[in-house]
C-alpha cells in the first residue's frame, strides 16, 4: 500500500460519536446498502476501520410477521460488538414491535430508521423520503420506537433527506421532531428525493441542521475520499459522517477515514495485487456467510468497482464478472499483473448509482395537501422492501 499525505488535518480532533450508552471511537458509519452491506461486507469494512456498520434495510412488518427472507438478513459476524440494523416502516405499532424483536431476540444494540429512501416504489406509497412530510406520523413512529428500545438500553437514530424537493423541505422539522422524541442522532443526506443521487450534496443544509438541534448530526453525501470527510466536518461541524457509495470496491477507505479522524493524514493507494488480496478476502467472507457458489456469485457485482480504472483488459474484466468458484477466481486473479499502480484519476469521483434528477417525485395522491398522516392507510408501503 502506498501512503500519501494529502488529507488536510482537522483543526481539533474529532470526538467519539456518542449514541446513548454507545461510544463510537471513529465517528464513521457504513451506510446500509441493499445487496451490499451483508455480514461479509460489514466485516470487511470493520477490519479496515469502520466505526459503526449498519446492516441492510429491513421492513418492520417483515420482522413482526416472521417473513423468512427478512429474518434471513439478520446475520452478524462474531466480531460485530454492536449489532446495527436499519429499520423501515410506516406504522408506529409495527415499527415498535419490530424494535422489540430486534433488541430482545437478536441482540441488536443500535436501531436506525430510514426516512431517506428516494426510490419511486417506496415514495409513491408514502414511505422513505416522502414520510417526513407527515410530521405527526413521523413523531409517532420515532416516539414509539424509542420507547420500545428503551428497556434494552438500545439507542435509536434516524436518517433523512433535505426533503421531497426544494419547495418541500422537511429536514428542519425532522430534526426538531427527532430531538423531541428522544432520538440519539440524526443523519442527513444533503439531497432531496427529487435529486435522487444526482448533482451535489448540500453540505450547507447539514450545517444548518447542526445549528438547529442539540443532538448529534451525521453528514451524508459526496464523501468519496477521507479528505471529503474532513472538509465536511470542518464545513458543517457535524458529529460524524455516513459513507455509502464511496466505499464500493474500496473498503480501505475506512482505514483512510480512521487515520484522518485520528490526525494521521494518509491515503491508501493499493496496487492491483493488493486489491486482488482484498477481493479474495471478500470472497472468503461471503462463502462463510452463504456457501462458496452463492458467495462467489454475489461477489460478481463488486468486481467492476474493485478494478475500476485499472488497465486489466476487457477479457479479464469479463471473466472476473462471471466467476462462480474459488478455483475460477484464483485463476483469473492469477492472470492479473499485480504491480499495476492505483488509477489516481478515479480518486474523488462518484461511484455507484448516480442517474439524473427526477422531474417529479412519485407520491400518493394528495400527499402534499397537508402535513397530517396519522389517519392514512400506508401498509402497502411496506410490501417487498426489505433490502431496498
Amino acid at each position: 500500500m502506498i501512503l500519501v499525505s494529502t488529507i488536510p488535518e482537522l483543526a481539533e480532533g474529532v470526538k467519539p460519536l456518542r449514541l446513548g450508552r454507545l461510544a463510537i471511537d471513529t465517528p464513521v458509519v457504513l451506510a446500509p446498502m441493499a445487496g451490499i452491506t451483508n455480514a461479509a461486507y460489514r466485516q470487511l469494512c470493520r477490519e479496515q476501520g469502520a466505526g459503526l456498520y449498519v446492516a441492510e434495510m429491513i421492513t418492520s412488518r417483515g420482522i413482526v410477521e416472521r417473513d423468512p427472507k427478512t429474518l434471513s438478513m439478520l446475520q452478524f459476524d462474531p466480531g460485530e460488538t454492536v449489532r446495527s440494523v436499519q429499520l423501515y416502516g410506516t406504522d408506529p405499532y409495527y415499527m415498535a414491535e419490530a424494535a422489540k424483536i430486534l433488541c430482545g431476540e437478536y441482540g441488536v444494540g443500535h436501531v436506525d430508521m430510514n426516512f431517506g429512501c428516494p426510490v419511486p416504489k417506496v415514495t409513491r406509497k408514502g414511505g422513505g423520503a416522502a414520510l417526513p412530510w407527515k410530521r405527526d406520523l413521523l413523531e409517532a413512529i420515532l416516539t414509539s420506537v424509542v420507547k420500545a428500545a428503551e428497556p434494552y438500553g438500545v439507542p435509536v437514530t434516524c436518517k433523512t433527506r433535505k426533503g421531497i424537493d426544494d419547495d418541500h423541505l422537511t429536514y428542519r422539522d425532522a430534526g426538531r421532531i427527532a430531538e423531541q422524541s428522544g432520538i440519539a442522532a440524526i443523519a442527513l443526506h444533503g439531497r432531496t428525493a427529487m435529486q435522487h443521487y444526482s448533482g451535489h450534496a448540500d453540505w450547507d443544509a447539514i450545517a444548518d441542521l447542526v445549528d438547529q438541534v442539540s443532538i448529534p448530526v451525521l453528514g451524508n453525501g459526496d464523501i468519496w475520499e477521507a479528505a471529503d470527510a474532513t472538509r465536511m466536518i470542518m464545513h458543517t461541524n457535524a458529529a460524524g459522517v455516513v459513507v455509502g457509495r464511496g466505499c464500493l470496491g474500496r473498503p480501505w477507505l475506512f482505514r483512510d477515514l480512521a487515520d484522518a479522524f485520528a490526525g494521521r493524514a494518509t491515503q491508501t493507494l493499493p496496487t492491483s495485487g493488493e486489491v486482488a488480496g482484498v477481493v479474495r478476502r471478500h470472497a472468503e467472507l461471503l462463502a462463510g456467510l452463504m456457501g462458496e457458489q452463492r458467495g462467489v456469485t454475489d461477489l460478481r457485482k463488486h468486481m467492476a468497482w474493485y478494478f475500476k480504472g485499472f488497465p486489466i483488459g476487457g477479457d479479464l474484466r469479463h471473466d472476473l464478472g462471471t466467476v462462480s468458484s474459488f478455483s475460477e477466481l484464483d485463476d483469473h486473479l492469477g492472470r492479473l499483473d499485480p504491480n499495476l499502480a492505483y488509477p489516481v484519476e478515479e480518486l474523488g469521483r462518484p461511484r455507484g448509482r448516480q442517474g439524473s434528477p427526477r422531474g417529479k417525485v412519485a407520491l400518493p395522491e394528495g400527499w402534499l395537501a397537508d402535513t397530517c398522516g396519522l389517519d392514512l392507510e400506508l401498509s402497502s408501503a411496506e410490501i417487498g422492501v426489505s433490502g431496498g
